[in-house]
């Protein structure tokens, strides 16, 4: 398997978007960012979809669209009290767009799946060595505010009254947060992206006892999804994306059951 060059790119980009997500998204968890994550996903399905029509790259229209719109969305869903039917209205605006430039496009067909399902398996080297500079930055931002954003989002009201500059850690986390989605969307597509960002910290928070250890779960859990899925997909030929769904979601469900029946204990 590994003697195929397209699969040792999918394994090195695989590896990095899983690191990313996961620790990502054990905040996306935490600060309840799940519809957030979901939104801006489909914002960068727009942004991919603009930047196909233009004859640019589709993560390059993915990362500004992401990054502008997360700032935005973020903005309305903490300032308007009726921030989910806001962000429903923006998602469904977003998608409409997506299918326009797409319709617009002399590469419509080939492209739609690729955005919107991911497209590991035909991932460069030159997008491999793209893919880890964005997760290297987007870790080492998460590094920089690490203190602040774990007062911020596991105790906001201890973070308050240590007075800390909750405003600038949270548009901080969204500019993270939309680059996530941004590089998560290149193996699990724009539509299932939010597999990566909430799945795998879904279940860490089960099995975690500290900020540390859920980090190292959820890392571990989407490190295990990617990589069996990227098995699984190569010994039948079948989409990357359903492997990591179905491992994802069943290794949160058995955690929830059993987390579950044992406090009926």
């Amino acid at each position: 398997m590994f003697a195929y060059e397209f699969m040792r790119n999918a394994f090195w980009a695989a590896t990095f978007i899983a690191i990313t997500c996961g620790v990502v998204g054990v905040y996306v968890v935490a600060r309840n960012f799940s519809f957030l994550a979901h939104t801006l996903s489909e914002i960068g399905f727009a942004g991919a979809a603009f930047a196909v029509l233009m004859g640019l790259k589709p993560l390059t229209g993915m990362l500004i669209f992401a990054l502008l719109g997360s700032i935005g969305v973020g903005e309305l869903s903490m300032r308007t009290e009726q921030k989910e039917s806001s962000i429903s209205a923006i998602s469904a605006l977003f998608v409409g767009l997506g299918i326009l430039f797409l319709s617009l496009s002399s590469s419509a067909s080939s492209y739609a799946t690729n955005i919107l399902f991911g497209s590991i398996i035909g991932v460069s080297r030159s997008s491999v060595y793209q893919l880890v500079g964005l997760s290297i930055i987007v870790l080492i931002l998460i590094l920089a505010i690490q203190r602040p954003i774990n007062y911020d989002s596991f105790d906001h009201i201890g973070a308050v009254a240590h007075h800390l500059n909750t405003g600038l850690v949270g548009v901080l986390f969204l500019v993270a947060l939309a680059m996530a989605v941004s590089i998560g969307s290149q193996v699990v597509g724009s539509m299932l992206v939010f597999v990566l960002l909430t799945m795998p910290p879904s279940t860490a928070k089960y099995l975690g006892k500290s900020i540390p250890s859920m980090i190292a779960w959820s890392v571990g859990l989407a490190l295990a999804g990617v990589w069996i899925g990227l098995c699984l997909g190569y010994i039948t030929n079948w989409p990357v994306t359903f492997f990591i769904s179905i491992i994802e979601v069943g290794a949160y469900l058995s955690v929830y059951f059993t987390h579950s029946r044992r406090k009926r204990v």
